[in-house]
C-alpha cells in the first residue's frame, strides 16, 4: 500500500507534464474546459434551469454545429453588444489570450475528452531512452529527466549524503535524522556506501514514525477528530482508530483491504477486534448532543456525512453537489448519490448524542491484554455460579416434590410468632 498510490499519482502527472510540452496542440481538459467552465456554462452548460437558447457547450455533439459553421468564434469576437458572447450583462470577459485559444482549438478540429479524473492510465508507458544513464537511476529517473529537458532544464546536483538524509526522514516520518541517525549514517557511508542509502531508507519504513507520518493525510481525509466537532465540542475518544491506521501502515496492509476493513469490516466473516475497529471511518463523523436536535434529523446528516467522506477519500471526487441536483461538471445524478447513501444507512444509531457521557451504539469494547483475563476469569465465575445456582434449583425442587408427595394438600396456616422466630433464626 505504501507505494502503489505514489507511483500511479507520479505516472499520472508525467503524463499530465508531457502533454503540456506541446505548446501548439492545444488540450480540451488543460485549455478548453477551464474556459468554458468560467465563461461558457453558466448559460450553456448542464444545468438546464439556467440554460440559455437551448445550448449546451459541455457535450461535442450538441456543441458541434454551432462550432463547425462558425459561429462559437464568430460570436465571442463580435463588439456588437447584441451579439458577442458572453454577453455584457454576464459581467464576463474573454481575455485576448483565451479567444485565441478557443480559435487554436476550432481549428484543431475542437475535440472534446472527457474528465481527468475519470480516464484510465495506460496499461503501459514507453520509458524514455534518451535519458542520462549516469543521472537517472530508475524509470522514475528517466521520466522526470524526460520531461525536464522538454521544458529546457537539467538536474540539479546530487544532494550531500546529510542533506539527502534530512530529505529521507523529513519525507518518510516527519521528523528530522536524531544525532544517533546522523552517526549511523556516517557510519555505514565509510563501510558501506553503495548500500547506507537504501539501509537508511529501509530503517525509516520500519519505523513507528513512518506509520503515524503517513496516517496524517488519511486521517484528515477521513475526518478524525478528537472533539465531537458542534457546539459543546466535548472529548471523543475514538483514538483506538487512529491507532489501527497507524498500525495498517506500519505492516503495509494491502490497500485494497486497507478499504475493505474501514467499509465493511463488521461484514466479513468472524471479523477480527482489528476488522471492527476499522470500521470507524464510518463512525468519526461529527457528533451532535443539542437539547433539541431531532435523531433522525441527525442520523441523515451523518449518512450524508458518510457518502461525503467515501467520495472524498477513496473516489477522489466531491459528492455535495450532488446532494440536491446532479452534479453539474461531473457526471453524477443526484439518484447515484441516494442509491450509493443506501449503503450507509444501515447503522443503528439515534443521530445523536445525549446528556450523558455514553458512547453511543454501535460500539465494542476494546480491553486490554490484562483486562481480558480479568474478564475472562469473570466469566468464568459467572459460569461457574451459573452451574451452582442451577444445581441448587434442581435438589431444592426434588425435595419440594418429595416432601409435597408425602404431606396433605392443604395444611393449617403455622402460628405468626412461630413464622417469625423461624426467619430470625
Amino acid at each position: 500500500m505504501r507505494f502503489t498510490l505514489h507511483l500511479r499519482l507520479l505516472l499520472g502527472l508525467f503524463l499530465v507534464i508531457q502533454h503540456a510540452t506541446s505548446a501548439d496542440e492545444v488540450d480540451f481538459n488543460r485549455d478548453i474546459r477551464p474556459i468554458l467552465s468560467d465563461k461558457c456554462y453558466f448559460c450553456h452548460g448542464p444545468d438546464e434551469e439556467n440554460q440559455e437558447a437551448g445550448l449546451r457547450l459541455d457535450i461535442r455533439d450538441e456543441a458541434i454545429d454551432l462550432i463547425e459553421d462558425g459561429e462559437l468564434i464568430y460570436r465571442i469576437n463580435e463588439s456588437d453588444p447584441e451579439f458577442v458572447m458572453p454577453p455584457p450583462e454576464s459581467h464576463l470577459v474573454l481575455t485576448d489570450e483565451e479567444k485565441a485559444t478557443l480559435a487554436l482549438w476550432v481549428e484543431q478540429g475542437a475535440p472534446y475528452a472527457g474528465h481527468w479524473a475519470f480516464e484510465k492510465l495506460p496499461a503501459n508507458v514507453p520509458v524514455p531512452t534518451h535519458a542520462s544513464p549516469s543521472w537517472a537511476k530508475d524509470p522514475i529517473d528517466r521520466f522526470t529527466l524526460s520531461v525536464m529537458r522538454a521544458q529546457g532544464l537539467q538536474p540539479n546536483p546530487a544532494a550531500k549524503p546529510l542533506r539527502w538524509l534530512r530529505r529521507a526522514t523529513l519525507d518518510l516520518t516527519g521528523l528530522p535524522p536524531t544525532v544517533e541517525q546522523i552517526g549511523r549514517f556516517e557510519r555505514r557511508l565509510k563501510t558501506q556506501a553503495n548500500t547506507a542509502y537504501s539501509i537508511e531508507v529501509d530503517e525509516l519504513l520500519r519505523s513507528t514514525a513512518f506509520g503515524e507520518h503517513m496516517a496524517v493525510a488519511w486521517l484528515d481525509a477521513a475526518r478524525y477528530a478528537d472533539s465531537y466537532g458542534y457546539q459543546s465540542d466535548k472529548l471523543n475518544t475514538q483514538w483506538p482508530y487512529r491507532d489501527w491506521v497507524v498500525n495498517a501502515f506500519n505492516e503495509n496492509l494491502p490497500y485494497d483491504e486497507f478499504l475493505t476493513w474501514q467499509l465493511a469490516g463488521d461484514l466479513l466473516e468472524e471479523p477480527t477486534k482489528d476488522q471492527l475497529v476499522a470500521t470507524a471511518f464510518n463512525r468519526v463523523h461529527r457528533l451532535n448532543n443539542e437539547g433539541g436536535a431531532v435523531f433522525e434529523e441527525w442520523r441523515l446528516e451523518n449518512v450524508a456525512d458518510r457518502v461525503h467522506t467515501f467520495g472524498t477519500a477513496v473516489l477522489g471526487l466531491t459528492l455535495e453537489c450532488c446532494r440536491c441536483h446532479d452534479h453539474k461538471y461531473d457526471p453524477i445524478p443526484a439518484r447515484d448519490y441516494y442509491s450509493l447513501s443506501a449503503y450507509f444507512n444501515s447503522i443503528d444509531e439515534s443521530g445523536v448524542y445525549d446528556r450523558t457521557e455514553k458512547v453511543p451504539c454501535p460500539s465494542v469494547l476494546l480491553p486490554t491484554e490484562e483486562q481480558t483475563v480479568e474478564l475472562d476469569q469473570a466469566r468464568r465465575a459467572v459460569d461457574d455460579a451459573e452451574l451452582r445456582y442451577q444445581r441448587i434449583v434442581a435438589e431444592s425442587r426434588t425435595r419440594f416434590e418429595r416432601w409435597q408427595s408425602s404431606n396433605p394438600e392443604s395444611l393449617p396456616i403455622p402460628d405468626l410468632r412461630l413464622a417469625l422466630s423461624f426467619d430470625q433464626d
